[in-house]
């Protein structure tokens, strides 16, 4: 499966959106970079869908112009107006070539899910490798209203339990893409998160 990240040149604050060629051409998030349209373009004509890890404006605010210009299908763990398939927990999505569990995983955002395969994690914010408040194994903020880090420990938890062995690739909403041990990765962070150390000296 070929994954495309096609919010990486942005200069302004987005998350990461990747596109993920195959079977099923899929956006996993639709970013708040002006432009993510045309970098999709750059790479396909057909997006057939988009799946969606949460609904924060960074994630989300260029999903309608990907909406307009494509016309695809749209998966959200919460009510949208461009939502055309509802996720649950345990439910399975196609991305790419890949087949995927959608895993609940709340803490930093209220709807976030994660997608799991055999190969790849597509993590949304719930886990990063690195995103500028620690290197190898980080996780989603929970300092703001509506968000728990006593929920967030609970979804990465989850998330470890059905984690495959041998995950190699991690798609992060930020920070760099990880190829290696995903779970090792993932591991560290719940660490991080379980000793209670703020990403945010004001956290």
């Amino acid at each position: 499966m070929e994954v495309y990240h096609v919010t990486e040149d942005a200069t302004t604050f987005t998350c990461n959106a990747y596109l993920a060629i195959g079977d099923r051409t899929t956006l996993v998030d639709a970013g708040a970079m002006d432009g993510v349209v045309d970098e999709i373009r750059a790479q396909t004509d057909d997006l057939e869908a988009v799946v969606l890890t949460h609904q924060h404006g960074d994630h989300v605010a260029q999903l309608e112009a990907v909406v307009d210009a494509f016309d695809p299908d749209v998966y959200a763990y919460a009510d949208h107006s461009a939502r055309t398939h509802e996720l649950t927990d345990g439910d399975a999505v196609r991305i790419g070539d890949e087949e995927f569990d959608v895993v609940f995983t709340p803490g930093h955002a209220e709807d976030h899910v994660s997608f799991v395969s055999d190969s790849s994690l597509f993590s949304g914010d719930v886990v990063v490798h690195d995103d500028g408040a620690f290197d190898y194994g980080s996780f989603g903020r929970t300092d703001m209203t509506g968000q728990s880090r006593e929920r967030l420990i609970e979804s990465i938890q989850d998330l470890l339990e059905r984690l495959p062995d041998g995950v190699e690739h991690m798609y992060a909403g930020h920070g760099g893409v990880f190829h290696g041990d995903v779970r090792d990765v993932v591991e560290t962070a719940l660490e991080r998160a379980e000793r209670r150390e703020p990403k945010y000296p004001d956290e």
